[in-house]
């Protein structure tokens, strides 16, 4: 694989790497016919993200040698980042940048051509992998926003760096709200400041969505894509369903499409008043007979709606018939930043200043391998911690 992009286009490239590497730590550089493919995933498998560079992005475009096949690679995110450190610097100096696979040495080249004729290379490591593939369709999701990125870029700014999660609804009046979201607190007494933004509909090129309707995820991965957006002058679209079902973030553009799918809190974990209520409350969930811990929620789950993704290594060539390493999901969100209170006591194995899990519906990922090396059904597996987290 061989790809040369100049101009601006070095600094949209550079912007689309520093988006990914909010989301996981690992990059999965994948050439295709139809361009340039760039994944990655979180640790909890609950927040996935993908850019896909059409050819003409780039001067110059091959996916692979004539007679060969594709490579697929699997790399540090930090070490791929490093090239593209310093957005002001690229845009400054970088005339343009060659990126180069190279499967007998098992390296990645990028390689930024500077002025007065500088030339800096760096050679990265990489490992053979399969695809990173994760399985939705946009099209499914009853409720759709679009506005231009720079609108809700502007929504977001209040909210903290700090803020977890943000609630996003439809208000009274087909208004759209923002609104950190505050989870219960076992001493009713103590009262946290909440940040609420309020956009009309006039601000939104598409709004399709009832009122009522409102979604909690992490607020982290989206700055990310909304920081991509604004700089590339693109509309963001947001398609959602029901609480506890993933949310699509998307821009699109006639040389690139942007995905980020992010995990949602489930309905019945939500504490927060209602958007159209006219002073804030605590809405108490109703219970629901043959109810269970949120730790079995998966079992009750439409799998088919969540996404499912593949992540194998190749150590031969016959290993991609092979089975796979099972992705578990995760009821960890991507961003936690202290301990979650619950009326239950603790689990005895928890860490000290590791947050617990919490009840977050994760992405469902599992293998897609062939039906001969996989399992006959996805049995709920809780992710163990990761012990990059907290």
């Amino acid at each position: 694989m061989k790809c040369l992009v100049t101009g601006g286009n070095v600094k949209v490239l550079g912007k689309a790497v520093h988006s990914l590497s909010r989301i996981g730590e690992e990059l999965y550089l994948e050439p295709m016919e139809d361009g340039l493919s760039l994944r990655t995933v979180n640790s909890s498998r609950s927040a996935y993200a993908c850019f896909l560079f059409a050819p003409l992005f780039f001067q110059q475009y091959q996916a692979a040698a004539p007679g060969q096949e594709a490579l697929r690679c699997k790399i540090l995110m930090k070490s791929f980042l490093a090239a593209f450190r310093s957005l002001a610097t690229v845009e400054k100096s970088v005339e343009k940048c060659c990126i180069s696979l190279n499967g007998r040495s098992s390296r990645l080249v990028v390689q930024l051509h500077c002025r007065y004729g500088v030339r800096k290379t760096h050679n990265l490591s990489f490992q053979d992998c399969e695809s990173l593939q994760a399985i939705f369709d946009p099209a499914l999701c009853s409720h759709v926003l679009r506005a231009p990125a720079r609108v809700l870029g502007e929504a977001v700014l209040p909210f903290p760096p700090a803020l977890a999660e943000v609630t996003l609804g439809i208000g009274c009046g087909r208004r759209v709200i923002l609104r950190s979201y505050q989870e219960e607190e076992a001493d009713s007494s103590i009262r946290a400041m909440v940040t609420e933004m309020s956009i009309g509909e006039e601000d939104f090129q598409q709004l399709q969505a009832q009122e009522g309707a409102a979604i909690t995820f992490c607020l982290k991965e989206l700055r990310g894509l909304l920081s991509f957006a604004e700089s590339a002058n693109l509309s963001l679209s947001v398609h959602f369903d029901a609480p506890g079902r993933p949310a699509i973030f998307a821009v699109k553009d006639s040389l690139l499409d942007g995905h980020f799918v992010l995990a949602t809190m489930s309905e019945s974990d939500l504490h927060s008043p209602a958007l159209c209520s006219p002073e804030p409350h605590r809405l108490v969930p109703p219970l629901q007979a043959h109810s269970t811990p949120h730790l079995d929620d998966f079992a009750n789950d439409d799998i088919d709606s969540y996404m499912i993704a593949m992540e194998t290594t190749v150590d031969s060539e016959g290993s991609r018939a092979g089975p796979s390493i099972p992705l578990s999901p995760g009821l960890r969100p991507p961003c936690s930043p202290g301990p979650y209170s619950e009326d239950n006591d603790a689990e005895p194995s928890t860490e000290p200043g590791t947050p617990p899990p919490k009840k977050f519906r994760s992405l469902f990922f599992g293998s897609i391998l062939a039906p001969a090396h996989s399992p006959p059904g996805p049995s709920p597996v809780l992710a163990e911690d990761s012990e990059g987290e907290g």
